[in-house]
């Protein structure tokens, strides 16, 4: 039986840190950023790098600020 290949164990992270304010943006940029786990200015979270991940963080591209953990 073949068995399932496992993550490796370096998965890629990002730090995703909110830098301007949701106020007045979009209601979907509002929850993207709430889905993200970001609540205040200069709040971060370390997020798995996937493709769903990236796509949350290009909505909300000019709200927050990204880096390679």
């Amino acid at each position: 039986m073949a068995t399932k290949k496992t993550e490796n164990a370096e998965t890629k992270k990002l730090k995703v840190t909110l830098v301007k304010s949701t106020i007045g943006s979009l209601e979907k940029h509002k929850r993207t950023v709430q889905a993200l786990g970001l609540k205040k200015i200069r709040s971060s979270v370390v997020v798995n790098d996937n493709p769903a991940m990236r796509g949350m963080i290009f909505v909300v591209k000019h709200l927050v600020n990204v880096e390679e953990v």
